[in-house]
């Protein structure tokens, strides 16, 4: 089982630097390191770690404030190297002076929601067959943002910004892939590609470059589809001899001219037409299933009243559709989260709306499709250090490809009988972690009461910025409650009189709404009371029933079940 290390200088019985918790972690482990500044350079050789500061607090508009900062000890040495293994750091601020902030040689590296600064060196550097996964990065303030040689991987979301020189240098035959990143204030040239090296740039923005905004040479051969330079010192884009590629509907606004520069041996492909004429799905077809879609959105819209959970929900799938039309387009799509709180009393369909919804995004293909996983605090949390994260991690695992419903959410933040020993904070702050590990993978709905939830969501400063929408349940009203039990009546093989009808709404007209109201529970609660009525009426007659008999329930059956507790 992996094991969890905490750094905090601040408290007992934790380490109190980095280099002896990485020393003495074994491989799998995850290190959590407290808010604060550690002057050390850390040095892993193929070891599995994972280094997680303090989740985001919240800070200016572009990004959010790191309060976990690793500052290096001073010289030349990478503030973080890494000589094989599998390293993943998130929620880190990774500052250096004189040295590269992070080096990758021969390993696989994760990051995520982190910020790397190197006044006189590279924020990130990744070679030697390395591989790399990086989302919601920012690289700012230092010499290079990015440099990838004789490497691959993806880097998703990312911000870089004022570089002395070249934001992103790609060589030596290296085949990333940049997704609607933004690089804005460089020195030099905004990527630089060159050495053979073949990347994937799909919907990235330079700004501000004081040289070339994109630069190919040495027999460079990118895929640039849908990027925009603006603002160039020189040529918007310039590949030059010797080179080769795609330009796939790239765009230039007040560079140096020629804004887009193709040396006459270059061999490349240009395509200007996709997005403006070819209409959607030019470049691959959607995914998904059309009908499927459709099937749910009416089997929704059946539901009994909730007029305002089923428009909010439809405009959630609508903007799904529409981002899979545009990726399909090879149009640019932001990040979307797919988790959702439902706030409102018991018995108003919640559970019923999670699994749809969750069909719903396997049907659009934003989730590859699974169970829908009803779970409660007993379901996560346990009974000693280490078992919550464990618990909490198979229940995801359980519900891979469908939906994790938390029911009663805010209880995993209240102490169970107000002891100091309670681990449903644990289980708070592994969800955080999981919702963006498997984001791809897992929905998450966190239902309870509207101001219970306010409570939960103040739990871990991360966790409101994971849920895209606060869907609201209102509680039903006589109409609706008299429709849901006639409901039932009928798809259990009964009927209900004509002059039944009103009582029934009348009932439910006068029921007290306060915290014991349980909306569709009740209405279940007064049909099986039906029943029983309906059943002890029947035994007392003189002879078996007719059919006519068995199904219906009469009005006095309703008078009966109405006026008892």
């Amino acid at each position: 089982m992996a094991q969890t290390i905490q750094v905090d200088p601040n408290s007992p019985g934790c380490y109190v630097n980095l280099a002896e918790a990485i020393a003495e972690a074994p491989t799998g482990s995850t290190i959590r390191i407290a808010a604060g500044e550690y002057p050390e350079s850390i040095r892993l050789d193929s070891k599995v770690l994972t280094l997680e500061g303090e989740p985001l607090a919240e800070g200016g508009d572009e990004q959010p404030s790191l309060t976990t900062r690793i500052v290096g000890g001073g010289g030349w040495a990478p503030i973080v190297e890494q000589t094989g293994g599998e390293l993943t750091l998130r929620h880190l601020a990774v500052n250096a002076a004189d040295a590269d902030a992070v080096k990758v040689v021969e390993g696989t590296l994760t990051v995520e929601s982190s910020v790397f600064t190197a006044r006189s060196g590279n924020a990130l550097r990744i070679s030697d067959g390395s591989t790399f996964s990086g989302r919601d990065v920012t690289l700012e303030n230092s010499q290079v943002g990015l440099v990838v040689e004789d490497a691959e991987g993806e880097l998703i979301d990312a911000l870089i910004r004022e570089i002395g020189d070249d934001g992103v240098v790609v060589r030596l035959g290296a085949s990333p892939t940049l997704r609607n990143c933004k690089i804005a204030n460089v020195g030099g040239r905004g990527i630089y590609v060159y050495e053979s090296a073949k990347p994937v740039v799909e919907g990235c923005e330079i700004t501000g470059s004081r040289a070339e905004g994109i630069a190919i040479a040495q027999g460079g051969a990118p895929t640039l589809n849908l990027c925009k330079v603006i603002g160039a010192g020189s040529s918007g884009i310039r590949f030059g001899p010797g080179t080769g590629g795609q330009l796939r509907n790239c765009t230039t606004e007040r560079c140096s001219t020629p804004e887009i520069d193709i040396a006459e041996d270059a061999d490349v492909e240009r395509i200007d037409t996709n997005a403006k004429s070819a209409g959607l799905g030019a470049v691959e077809a959607p995914k998904g299933d059309p009908q499927r879609v459709e099937s749910l959105l009416a089997e929704l819209d059946g539901m009994v009243g909730l007029q305002g959970v089923k428009a909010e929900v439809r405009s959630i799938i609508d903007e799904i559709q529409v981002n899979e039309w545009r990726r399909a387009a090879g149009l640019s799509v932001g990040g979307m989260s797919n988790h959702l709180i439902f706030a409102g009393a018991p018995g108003t369909g919640k559970t019923t709306v999670g699994r749809i919804y969750g069909q719903l995004l396997a049907a659009l293909g934003a989730l590859p499709g699974g169970p829908l996983k009803e779970v409660s605090r007993r379901d996560l949390v346990g009974q000693y250090v280490g078992h919550t994260a464990e618990k909490t991690a198979a229940v995801f695992d359980e519900a891979k490809g469908g939906v994790v419903f938390l029911d009663e959410a805010y209880t995993l933040t209240r102490q169970a009988g107000g002891g100091s020993n309670d681990f449903g904070q644990e289980a708070v702050d592994m969800i955080v972690k999981l919702m963006e590990d498997m984001r791809k993978d897992i929905a998450v709905i966190a239902a309870g009461y509207t101001h219970e939830m306010r409570d939960f969501l103040d739990a871990n400063p991360g966790l409101a910025s994971r849920f895209v929408k606060t869907i609201e349940f209102e509680n039903y009203d006589a109409d609706d409650l008299t429709k849901i039990i006639t409901g039932m009546i009928t798809s259990n093989d009964y009927a209900i009189a004509d002059d039944a009808v009103g009582l029934l709404r009348d009932y439910f007209e006068r029921i007290p709404r306060d915290e014991n109201f349980g909306n569709a529970r009740d209405a279940r609660k007064l049909f099986e009371k039906l029943r029983k009525v309906q059943s002890g009426r029947l035994r007392q007659l003189a002879s078996r029933p007719e059919l006519s008999e068995l199904i219906t329930i009469t009005s006095a059956d309703v008078q009966e079940a109405t006026s008892t507790p």
